[in-house]
């Protein structure tokens, strides 16, 4: 896999999505991530899970509606200014990075990060899912949704103004073999990239589709807990 020389993406990102702030709260999700959450949100309600962790939860729109859904949500994003809108709305939300997360093991029933992980390099998403792991309850799902690619790492073509967001774009069988080496994916599904609200970054210039699966970490050794 090639990439780009190391630089301080996060930094990058959190100014690009501080200027972008004001129009993304306005943006419409399309109607495959729409269906996407129904189904988790169904997903956690038939299993009892009442917390939900979002990492990249930008200005919440996903977030209130996992509060309208009886979920008690927790959210945290690099740009400041996407967190102030997303408090603005009522909703609990932090600055953090995924590398280090500010929450005690085990704390959430669920978690739930589109759009987020693609901006990570590769010599550092075992660390963010590892974190994501980590503050998940054992047993608890970890939704995940990227865009694909042909395994490489690049700045945003479609991006006018520097610094340009950096992305990690992943094959499936990259996404499958990464993210399996922290427990099991018992849901995967892709769909084609579309037009308008459907399209996706790179402003045309990249042949890619979306990635959704459910990791699900390791539940709790029912041997070891009754000794």
């Amino acid at each position: 896999m090639h990439g780009i020389p190391e630089a301080d993406h996060e930094a990058d990102l959190a100014a690009f999505y501080d200027r972008q702030a004001p129009v993304r709260n306005t943006r419409a999700l399309t109607p495959h991530r729409v269906q996407c959450r129904e189904w988790f949100i169904r997903l956690l309600k038939t299993e009892h899970r009442h917390s939900l962790f979002e990492l990249g939860c930008g200005t919440g729109v996903e977030g209130v509606e996992f509060v309208r859904a009886g979920l008690h949500y927790t959210g945290v994003d690099l740009s400041s200014e996407s967190v102030h809108v997303a408090c603005s709305a009522g909703l609990e939300a932090s600055v953090a990075s995924g590398r280090s997360l500010p929450f005690a093991d085990s704390v959430f029933s669920a978690v739930w990060t589109m759009s987020t992980l693609l901006h990570v390099p590769n010599s550092g998403i075992h660390d963010v899912v590892r974190e994501l792991a980590r503050v998940a309850a054992p047993g608890a799902p970890i939704a995940v949704g990227l865009w694909s690619g042909e395994d490489c790492e690049v700045l945003n073509p479609e991006d006018l103004d520097e610094p340009r967001r950096f992305f990690s774009r992943r094959s499936d069988d990259t996404v499958r073999r990464t993210f399996g080496e922290h427990g099991s994916i018992e849901h995967f599904r892709t769909w084609p990239e579309g037009v308008g609200v459907e399209s996706g970054p790179g402003a045309g210039n990249w042949v890619q589709h979306y990635q959704f699966l459910v990791l699900r970490t390791p539940a709790p050794n029912c041997d070891l807990l009754g000794k």
